[in-house]
């Protein structure tokens, strides 16, 4: 196992208890470079969105754990997050609630010339997803193949 992956999931197990006491759900738990900083990153949310200052309660009891904990070993800038609109589905539960919803997805590589799709999803397994368009029907695409699959946003 990774540093990176190391970090996440020993984040996760900490952080997991303080999001669950609020009722919020923990969507993720990055472990990222960007620049010259690295960013352990959680995400959470609730039913209506989450808030700073829920943020706030969330964060200030983790870093109370970091502290003490001291489990990384790099430098780095810890952050507790809303997942935005945009946020990729990555867990079977992102999957779960998006079902019967339309998402976008965008691929590797193209099929028949295009590299983007939307659609309705319609089902899914460990190596597939399945969405639905009017245009063209039912589309099931390989995993593996998904650059990015996420909700589709309407403005």
């Amino acid at each position: 196992m990774s540093r990176k992956e190391i970090y996440e999931q020993k984040t996760e197990s900490f952080i997991q208890p303080i999001v669950d006491k609020y009722h919020f759900e923990l969507v993720d738990v990055e472990y990222v470079k960007e620049g010259s900083d690295w960013y352990l990153r959680a995400y959470i949310d609730k039913e209506g969105g989450i808030t700073v200052n829920d943020c706030e309660m969330v964060a200030r009891e983790m870093n109370e754990i970091l502290d003490r904990e001291d489990y990384v070993e790099d430098s780095y800038i810890f952050e507790v997050s809303s997942p935005g609109l945009g946020r990729p589905l990555k867990k079977e539960k992102d999957y779960v609630r998006s079902m019967g919803k339309e998402v976008e997805i965008r691929l590797y590589r193209a099929i028949d010339h295009e590299k983007e799709f939307c659609g309705v999803l319609s089902a899914y397994d460990e190596n597939t997803v399945t969405i639905e368009d009017e245009s063209y029907g039912q589309k099931v695409f390989d995993k593996k193949d998904i650059a990015l699959i996420r909700l589709a946003i309407d403005f």
